[in-house]
């Protein structure tokens, strides 16, 4: 039996229709903060013979030149008013060794409990700004406030970069940071994890 050029094309269009819906099914989700996966990273401030640390994922690279790096805090949180008044902080980017400390230094407060004694942390002192950094962190990142801007929630503290230091173990041939050799952690749904193996250099996709 045949049929008409008409009636299979009308079949092989609802064919199509149906895989698309089958593909692009999704449920509308209240707007929220639904980007992953986020760094979850160890930002220390305060004076640094008695420096305090914070576990925050609102953080990421806002700009180049300068370099400038974005942090988010609640005003009620401890770390926010030490921030604040100091002007600076660092970065430090644990490791998945540190997954324990990762998590406690974003669960207890400064105000009651020395984190760097309850979890066993070095602090050291920075090249450039006043609070510590943490040695056990392969990368740290020593920022001063350039702006402050208040965001509901959170208040946005942007950094510029001047200070970094790096430990040389986690350095490829070339001098680059070698994420295989970090391990650094990633967040996003509530937990914590470790990243995959390499998928490809930026660039490798580019136009010829």
């Amino acid at each position: 039996m045949v049929f008409p050029v008409s009636f299979v094309s009308f079949v092989l269009f609802v064919v199509r229709i149906l895989a698309l819906e089958t593909l692009m099914a999704k449920i509308a989700r209240k707007p929220g903060n639904f980007l992953f996966p986020l760094p979850p990273i160890l930002v220390t401030c305060g004076p640094a013979d008695h420096a305090n640390i914070i576990t925050l994922a609102w953080a990421g690279s806002l700009a180049s030149e300068p370099p400038v790096m974005g942090i988010s805090i609640r005003p009620s949180r401890h770390s926010h008013k030490l921030v604040k008044d100091a002007g600076e902080f660092v970065i430090n980017i644990p490791t998945v060794e540190m997954l324990r400390a990762l998590d406690y230094c974003g669960n207890a407060s400064g105000r009651d409990v020395d984190k760097f004694a309850a979890m066993g942390l070095t602090a050291v002192p920075s090249i450039v700004v006043r609070t510590a950094l943490i040695a056990e962190c392969p990368v740290n990142l020593e920022c001063r406030t350039v702006q402050t801007v208040k965001l509901g929630s959170h208040d946005l503290f942007l950094g510029e970069v001047v200070g970094v230091q790096v430990e040389e173990t986690v350095l490829d041939a070339q001098g680059d940071i070698d994420l295989g050799r970090v391990h650094p952690i990633a967040y996003g749904s509530h937990g914590y994890w470790s990243l995959g193996e390499l998928l490809g250099q930026q660039g490798f996709a580019k136009p010829h």
